[in-house]
C-alpha cells in the first residue's frame, strides 16, 4: 500500500478487531478455523468434434520456457533435524526443520509416492515441483531443492513463520478496507507475475496465503499450478473460489485466478465467501456460482470495492477484469488501488498492517499444533520402489 495507507483509519487485523465485525460474518462460524479441501478431478474424455472445433478457433501462442530461476540445492534427509509438524495433507506432511549445516529453518514437504499414484496425483506434484523451480518473487514461496527416497519424495522450501492468512481471518472475522487491500494488492503482483509466465495457479485461497516475518505474504501450494499458454479444463481448485466457466466443465485460462481474487477480497471484507452459506450442498453451491454476482448477499463494503469485486467475478470471461486489452493494468489501475505505490509495495517498502508476533528465528507459534504420531521416524527407511522414475526431477537419495 502507498505510504498514505497508515493515514486511512485502519487498525492493525489482530483479535481485537473481532468486536466491530459485521453481523454477516458473525452469523455463521461454520468455517471457523476448519480449513476448505481443495478438490481435482482430471477430465479423461471430450467429444473429439468439440475438441477439433476449439483446436481450430484457437490463436496459438508460444509458451515461455521454464527454466529454473535459482541453482538447484542438493540435500538429503540426513541435512536437517526434524522439529515439528506444520501441517498435514492427504499425501503426507509439512514439518519445521534446521539444517545441520548452515542452521537455517526450513519447511520441508513429504509427500508419499504410493498414495500420489494411487490418487492419480502425479502430475500435479511434477508440476508444482516444476513451477516453484521455475519462478522467483518477493511475495511467492521459494523452492530450495527436491528429493526422494524409496517412499517419499521431499520438498525443501522456505518456513514462513507468521502462519496462514486464513488463521489470521478467522481470528479478525474480517478485514477492515485498507487491510484487505494491502493483501490484494500483493496477491494481484503475485498473479501478474505468474501469468506473465505462462503458469495458472489455480488454487488461490487465505489457506494458501502465508505471513512472513515482516508481514508481507508468501503464495504456497503450488499442487494445482499449470503452465497455461491457451486454455486448460481440469477441475481442480477449491469449491468457494471456483469459477463459472470451470464448474461448468468448459475450457478456461488465466482468467479463472483474477476470479478467485475477487472472491478472496470479498471473502477479506466480509469474513466469509459471497456464496456460502450454512450447510450449503456443493450442487447448491455451484448453482450459486453459475447464477453469478445477482444472489449475493452484499455487506456495507466501500463502492470501490464493490465494484472491484463485481468485475473480477464477472461471469463471462471475455469482460472479466485481468483478461481484457490492457490485462493486469486493469486491476492495478482500478480506483480501489487508487493509494497503492506498486513500486514501493513490490520492493516491500510498505509496512504490513499486522506484524506477526515472532520470538525467535524458528518460532512456529502461529502454526496449529499436530499430533506427531511419530511420523517421521520411517522417513529413509529402504523400502521397495515401482514409483521412483515416475519423479525424475527429484533427486535420489537414501539417507
Amino acid at each position: 500500500m502507498a505510504s498514505r495507507l497508515h493515514h486511512l483509519g485502519h487498525k492493525p487485523a489482530d483479535s481485537s478487531s473481532s468486536s466491530s465485525a459485521s453481523s454477516y460474518a458473525q452469523s455463521n462460524s461454520t468455517l471457523s478455523y476448519r480449513q476448505r479441501a481443495s478438490l481435482s478431478t482430471q477430465r479423461t474424455s471430450m467429444d473429439t468434434d468439440d475438441w477439433v472445433k476449439e483446436q481450430s478457433e484457437m490463436v496459438p501462442v508460444q509458451a515461455e520456457e521454464l527454466q529454473a530461476r535459482r541453482t538447484k540445492g542438493s540435500y538429503r534427509l540426513s541435512d536437517f533435524i526434524i522439529q515439528r509438524t506444520l501441517g498435514t495433507g492427504s499425501f503426507g506432511r509439512v514439518h519445521l526443520v534446521r539444517s545441520k549445516h548452515n542452521l537455517r529453518f526450513y519447511a520441508i514437504k513429504v509427500l508419499n509416492k504410493d498414495k500420489i499414484v494411487r490418487m492419480k496425483q502425479e502430475s500435479h506434484t511434477r508440476n508444482e515441483q516444476m513451477m516453484l523451480q521455475a519462478v522467483q518473487h518477493p511475495f511467492i514461496i521459494n523452492l530450495w531443492g527436491a528429493f526422494q527416497d524409496t517412499s517419499n519424495l521431499y520438498m525443501v522450501m522456505d518456513f514462513v513463520p507468521g502462519g496462514e492468512l486464513f488463521t489470521l481471518l478467522r481470528r479478525s472475522n474480517r478485514f477492515p478496507d485498507p487491510v484487505a487491500k494491502f493483501y490484494a494488492a500483493e496477491v494481484a503482483l503475485a498473479l501478474n507475475y505468474l501469468h506473465g509466465k505462462d503458469i495458472i495457479y489455480r488454487d488461490l485461497k487465505p489457506e494458501n496465503i502465508l505471513l512472513n516475518f515482516d508481514g508481507h505474504i508468501k503464495i504456497a501450494d503450488f499442487g494445482f499450478a499449470k503452465q497455461c499458454a491457451t486454455t486448460v479444463w481440469t477441475l481442480c481448485g477449491t469449491p468457494d473460489y471456483l469459477a463459472p466457466e470451470i464448474i461448468s466443465n468448459e475450457r478456461y485460462n488465466k482468467s479463472v485466478d483474477w476470479y478467485a481474487l475477487g472472491v478472496l477480497i470479498f471473502e477479506m471484507l466480509s469474513g466469509l465467501p459471497p456464496f456460502h452459506e450454512p450447510d450449503l450442498a456443493p450442487v447448491k453451491l455451484y448453482e450459486k456460482i453459475a447464477t453469478g454476482p445477482s444472489c449475493i448477499k452484499w455487506p456495507a463494503f466501500h463502492p470501490n470495492a464493490t465494484d472491484l469485486i463485481l468485475k473480477l467475478m464477472e461471469r463471462e470471461p471475455s469482460r472479466r477484469f485481468g483478461n481484457m486489452q490492457h490485462g493486469a493494468g486493469d486491476v492495478f489501475a482500478h480506483p480501489w488501488f487508487a493509494e497503492v505505490d506498486w513500486n514501493k509495495l513490490l520492493k516491500r517498502e510498505i509496512t504490513a498492517p499486522y506484524l506477526p508476533k515472532i520470538s525467535s528465528e524458528g518460532d512456529a507459534s502461529a502454526f496449529e499444533r499436530y499430533p506427531e504420531d511419530n511420523a517421521s521416524a520411517r522417513y529413509g527407511e529402504i523400502t521397495s520402489d515401482p514409483y521412483g522414475e515416475r519423479f525424475p526431477d527429484f533427486d535420489y537419495t537414501t539417507s
